[in-house]
């Protein structure tokens, strides 16, 4: 008996005792809380905080506390507690920082939903990388590295050495509510495809905080087509991996309201980042309009032009052109200066051309994402479960063998396109085509109605001649005319 008890004594023989790993294909990597998880549509991966049994299945248990794990080699409890401990030793210098730091700390259920004050003298390397909309973005190497788990058998945190983005916002040494909305973002959406911050920093020099993220080296998706070779399968990998991401945002009650391929990142994952609009999905109706909108205009629905509210329909808008741009290869509206003309053409119907190869399954459900109509368009479950399916081969029986010479015809076609004037042509823009996020502001839009060209060119030889530089000279004289 005496020995049982010894055995038990806590100081000693602790160990691990979590599943070594996540089936995350099955599960999510950490629990959900109920009040954040309320609006998920899909119930069968999620694991609720309340539900014990599951978590001991999934996650394991602490070898400290002996409770179910809340997520991959994580004890919420236990981890909060030594976090708390911790708080005396490290300071921002400012007190909101502080505790919003802190508070992650204390709720974090998961390593990818803490955050930590990092001082800046811990990085290494910094190297400007490129703008943005509303800041600068530097890579850095942090030697230290972030925290995976607690080492239960040596009694320390686990680090893992990395490589990360610093994203500074412009103007922030005075702290902002939206520097701090976007990093609160992070912490309420399941980070699977969604990038994940680490914490907070500040530059010495300019005072400026700064996001601490992770970094990936293929850069943006526009990058990543221009400089790598990719054929279809590859593709549906890469949108059924976004199309997860957009669904978990979705599910966290959240719209992005800036989706674009510049704020789609591939390395070692592929995430989407740049949550700084990430706001939660209202019910405002659509006759509620507002006065200026931030965005890329090739990938604004045309309702959000017309100056209503961006919704999870706005963001699958925005999908459908990033999708279409990563299957054809081409940088949507290149050729023509993004201003009101152009808005007025994409209410009357105008999309980016289809790539005349693309498979048609792929070029029906673009064109099904870019409807005009809000309410014809999938919901980011339809577009995972699509594509998921497609990623997988499953295909129905009166699909599949005009779609394997569809795919064969397109995987040929595009690499032929890569080596092409054509495609040479495609990488030079128009100097008033414009790729990062703005406050834009069109008045006399008219009502957004799908075109006939859409509709009918769809598979035809005439996919590059939706728009002709007559059409293009009409709208910009009517421009003329409507601000004068």
């Amino acid at each position: 008996m005496g020995m049982k008890i010894s055995k038990m004594n806590p100081k000693k023989n602790k160990r691990n005792l979590w599943k070594k790993s996540v089936d995350n294909d099955k599960y999510q990597l950490h629990v959900t809380i109920s009040t954040i998880g309320s609006t998920t549509e899909s119930a069968e991966e999620i694991v609720y905080m309340e539900d014990l049994e599951k978590r001991k299945q999934v996650y394991g248990i602490c070898g400290e506390c002996n409770e179910p794990g809340t997520g991959w080699c994580w004890c919420q409890p236990c981890n909060a507690k030594r976090f708390k401990d911790n708080f005396k030793n490290w300071t921002s210098g400012n007190k909101d920082i502080d505790e919003f730091i802190q508070q992650s700390q204390l709720n974090a259920v998961y390593y990818g939903k803490y955050l930590e004050w990092i001082p800046f003298e811990n990085f290494k390397d910094i190297t400007y990388i490129t703008r943005g909309g509303f800041g600068k973005i530097y890579s850095a190497e942090w030697p230290e590295g972030s925290i995976s788990f607690w080492d239960i058998e040596n009694q320390k945190w686990k680090r893992y050495s990395r490589k990360v983005a610093l994203k500074s916002l412009d103007n922030s040494s005075c702290i902002s509510a939206e520097f701090l909305n976007e990093i609160k973002t992070h912490l309420q959406i399941y980070l699977y495809n969604v990038i994940q911050c680490y914490g907070i920093t500040q530059d010495p020099n300019t005072k400026d905080y700064m996001m601490v993220l992770e970094y990936c080296e293929d850069g943006n998706l526009r990058n990543y087509y221009l400089n790598n070779e990719s054929d279809y399968y590859s593709k549906i990998e890469e949108l059924q991996k976004i199309a997860r991401g957009l669904l978990d945002i979705h599910n966290a009650g959240k719209v992005h309201k800036d989706f674009h391929s510049g704020n789609i990142l591939l390395g070692r994952y592929t995430l989407i980042s740049d949550l700084g609009m990430c706001q939660p999905a209202n019910n405002e109706k659509q006759s509620d309009k507002q006065e200026g909108i931030y965005g890329v205009l090739p990938y604004m629905a045309p309702e959000v032009l017309r100056g209503y509210q961006y919704t999870k329909e706005s963001d699958i808008y925005s999908f459908g052109i990033m999708m279409n741009e990563f299957i054809s290869e081409e940088t949507p509206y290149n050729n023509i200066p993004h201003n009101h003309a152009l808005s007025i053409k994409i209410c009357k119907g105008l999309r980016p051309n289809i790539f005349k190869y693309t498979p048609k399954l792929l070029a029906d459900l673009i064109t099904k994402c870019w409807d005009a109509k809000a309410d014809n368009r999938p919901t980011a479950k339809e577009l995972y479960q699509t594509l998921n399916k497609w990623k997988n081969n499953k295909y129905d029986d009166s699909d599949i063998k005009s779609f394997k010479s569809q795919m064969k015809e397109y995987n040929d076609k595009i690499k032929l396109n890569r080596t092409s004037e054509k495609r040479a042509n495609n990488i030079q823009t128009h100097p008033q085509a414009i790729y990062t996020s703005r406050l834009l502001n069109f008045k006399n839009l008219p009502e957004p109605v799908n075109s006939d060209a859409t509709k009918t060119t769809l598979r035809s030889e005439c996919l590059d001649c939706q728009l002709d530089e007559l059409d293009l000279n009409e709208s910009d004289q009517d421009e003329e005319n409507n601000t004068e």
